[in-house]
């Protein structure tokens, strides 16, 4: 396709990333030249051929050399440095970042660092990185451009306003499938039960931060970074319908408001055009059957993790990064059933107390807090289980 944006997809077998295919799929605009997945090399060989991309990597290094075996069109790279490379021989111009969890932080720093522009659904860069990773799309040149609903809503909506013209960002929330719920209501759910998202279809670790609202407070640290608003200027409320996305508040008192379909690939398509709307073969809202919007407090007595990760912004360092650290290995051990519900925050708290917060000046740092982290909130499980 002359002229089109070459796009690499990390994360391709992933739920977001599976829709960027299907955007891809329908754009002349875009040309897939790379893809990647954690352990499912059958499925992104299958992409890989259906795609015709001649590079794919897999961070498992095991399910690397399946797909050499099955895969002979194209190189295969493997683990974490068989990513950064794929980010640096692609040749892509934009690099879609799906990858779940702290992994995705590599290939965001090898991005920006090529002055490659970066469509960001890997939301623990930003959590973890934060200003280091702003500081490094800055110094190159690269842009970030969300992709996720929330974010999305809030980067069109501050498009073209003056500095100053908004006062506050609000980024709304489902409420997860125990909204409504009080504290003691969740002390047995199961996870059955947290993996049934009332909206959204995500996968385990997504749904499950959702189920708690940890997911909100990722989001409020992303906001932070890709608007570079102060935290008490930003607002968490939740929104049931799922159909407004965020909103600003503006300095005369005026509030927009951001609606649409609750379909990732709104946001998807938006980052992968360079953060412009673009035709999609969606069914708009019709707003008479939607009938009502309702909006509400967030509980944060029965969903202690989003005070967790507001707490966290707001001592910054490497606080968020062990929040982020604990949270993956209490989510982990939750969805493996050595851990209840309620006791996900609990190993989220213990780890940040012992830890504390100390200051970041690189990215080495980070890794060393996210290392120390890791060990313990697995001992906080252990003990627990």
């Amino acid at each position: 396709m002359p002229g089109a944006k070459r796009v690499l997809v990390l994360g391709s077998t992933g739920s977001i990333g599976t829709q960027a295919l299907e955007v891809c799929a329908q754009s002349e605009e875009l040309e897939l030249v790379g893809l990647s997945a954690e352990r499912s090399w059958e499925a992104l060989v299958a992409q890989a051929r259906a795609h015709c991309v001649e590079r794919i990597a897999l961070g498992d290094e095991h399910a690397a050399a399946r797909a050499a075996e099955a895969w002979t069109d194209g190189r295969v790279l493997a683990g974490a440095e068989g990513l950064v490379t794929l980010v640096l021989e692609s040749g892509a111009e934009l690099v879609l970042n799906a990858l779940v969890g702290s992994a995705g932080l590599g290939p965001t720093v090898a991005t920006l660092g090529e002055g490659i522009d970066l469509a960001l659904a890997n939301k623990e860069s930003l959590v973890v990185g934060g200003e280091l990773v702003t500081a490094l799309a800055e110094a190159t040149g690269a842009r970030i451009v969300p992709v996720d609903s929330e974010h999305t809503a809030l980067h069109q909506l501050l498009a073209g306003q003056p500095p100053g013209a908004a006062t506050r960002l609000i980024i709304t929330a489902s409420g997860g499938p125990f909204r409504g719920r009080v504290r003691a209501e969740l002390e047995d759910v199961t996870v059955a039960e947290a993996l049934a998202h009332p909206t959204w279809a995500m996968g385990g670790k997504i749904t499950i931060d959702s189920a708690t609202l940890m997911n909100k407070g990722l989001e409020l640290m992303e906001a932070h970074h890709l608007f570079g608003v102060p935290y008490e200027r930003i607002d968490v409320v939740v929104h049931p319908q799922s159909l407004v996305h965020g909103l600003i508040q503006m300095a005369d008192g005026a509030m927009l408001a951001h609606l649409g379909p609750p379909d990732m690939r709104i946001a998807i398509s938006y980052a992968l055009h360079g953060g412009e709307s673009a035709p999609l073969d969606i069914t708009p809202l019709d707003l008479p059957s939607v009938g009502e919007l309702t909006f509400e407090a967030v509980d944060l007595d029965a969903f202690p993790c989003l005070r967790l990760a507001c707490e966290a912004a707001r001592e910054g360092g490497t606080a968020p990064c062990i929040l982020n650290a604990a949270n993956e290995i209490a989510v982990h051990a939750f969805l493996a059933g050595r851990l209840r519900f309620l006791e996900i925050p609990e190993v989220i708290e213990r780890t940040l107390s012992e830890l504390g917060s100390e200051p970041v000046h690189s990215f080495e740092s980070l890794y060393e807090a996210d290392r120390q982290a890791r060990a313990l909130a697995g001992d906080a499980v252990a003990r627990l289980g």
